[in-house]
Formats: structure tokens, sequence, C-alpha cells
């Protein structure tokens, strides 16, 4: 009934009570003898006895306290002895426990449905939402139109921090490389003609390239 270990263990020491009182108070209302050992309640008497404890130990699983219905057993047992009111519906004599969920405001859906309809906006955010139409729409519309604007501005957030992770890739801009002028380009093949010749008469031994003409005797 309850898969949760730590869960069942409060809902069973719920069940047997402070040195167990609560146990011991349903004994004696129900006549019969009720044992607790692990995940099995045992218990040995009369049928509606047996009855009412299999009743009261259901509900404490489903998370309703023992006190209700030992408060409930109470009254029937001091109704019963009334001669008068046991041929009568017990009904309106008994308390009528409602289970409530964990965060939930006390009024029935009905009362919050009526005040739903029957609330209405300021004046001020009428004329505005009439200005626009969306004091005509409905919430699930509304909601819808706000998860839109929503994921608008994500995806341009989105798309901006893109934008910025991809400025580190860009490569710098180069400079232009400097022409070389025209006069640069051109070589002085004369001057170039004398340094091979300058550099083969200083070899050792070479003789020269255009040796001069031997002097004529007079």
């Amino acid at each position: 009934m309850v898969r949760n270990r730590e869960r069942f263990v409060k809902r069973r020491q719920r069940l047997i009570g402070p040195k167990g009182s609560t146990l011991k108070a349903l004994e004696l209302l129900t006549n019969c003898y009720v044992m607790v050992q692990g995940n099995t309640v045992s218990a040995l008497g009369p049928f509606n006895g047996l009855k009412e404890v299999r009743k009261v130990v259901m509900d404490t699983m489903k998370n309703i306290h023992p006190i209700y219905n030992i408060k409930t057993l109470m009254i029937k047992r001091e109704l019963s002895k009334d001669t008068d009111l046991r041929s009568q519906s017990w009904e309106r004599f008994l308390p009528k426990f409602r289970h409530k969920k964990p965060g939930q405001t006390p009024g029935t859906q009905e009362e919050e449905r009526e005040e739903r309809i029957h609330t209405v906006p300021p004046r001020a955010a009428r004329e505005h939402g009439a200005g626009h139409g969306e004091f005509f729409l409905r919430e699930s519309v509304k909601k819808r139109k706000k998860m839109e604007e929503v994921k608008v501005k994500q995806a341009e957030a989105l798309t901006k921090k893109q934008e910025e992770r991809n400025k580190a890739f860009i490569p710098p801009k180069e400079k232009p490389l400097m022409k070389k002028s025209a006069k640069e380009g051109k070589l002085d093949i004369e001057a170039l003609k004398e340094k091979v010749k300058k550099a083969k008469t200083k070899r050792l031994g070479a003789p020269p390239v255009n040796p001069a003409p031997p002097p004529v005797a007079t």
C-alpha cells in the first residue's frame, strides 16, 4: 500500500500511538486483540470489531489519522446505548472529516469557481486589456502568448551570445604588401658584369679575362 519505507514507518507508528495508547483505545472500542509486527497487523475478536479494525488500518495507510475513526467509534458506542436511536440513522451525529491536500485553500471548488467569475479586475486594467483585446482572451490563450514571448526573448539572447562567441574566431585584417617601384625591379646588367670581372681577377693564379696588349718597342 505504501511503497516509501520512511512513510510506511511513520504511519505504522501513528497507528500504534505514543506508548501504544492509540492501539489500546482501538482494542477497547472494538473488543478485539490487535498486534502490529513488521508489515503485518493481526487481530482477534468479533466480526463487527474486525471490520472496524480493518477500516482503521486501511485509512491509516491512506494518510488518514486513526484518531478520526476512534472518535467516530466512541460516538457510535454512546449512541448504541440509547434504545430510541438504535432504529434511526446516525449520520447526523457522526462527524464528517475532509481530507485536505497540502497547499489547498479552504472552500469547495464551486465556491472558488464563483469567486473567479465574480471577481472583476480594476478599471485601468480592464481599459488597457480591452484596448489590445487581451481582456477577452482565455487564460490558456494568455499563458500560451506569454510562453511565446518568453521563447522569442530566449532566442534573441541566444543569438547575441553566439555572435559574441564567433567574434573570437574572426581573423584580423592583414595589411597590404608594399609594391616595389619600377626602378627597383629592373636589374643593372652593366654593374653586374663589372662585379663578375672583378671577382675573377681577384682569384689566385687566374689570368685576367682581357689581358692588356704587350708594349710595342720603338
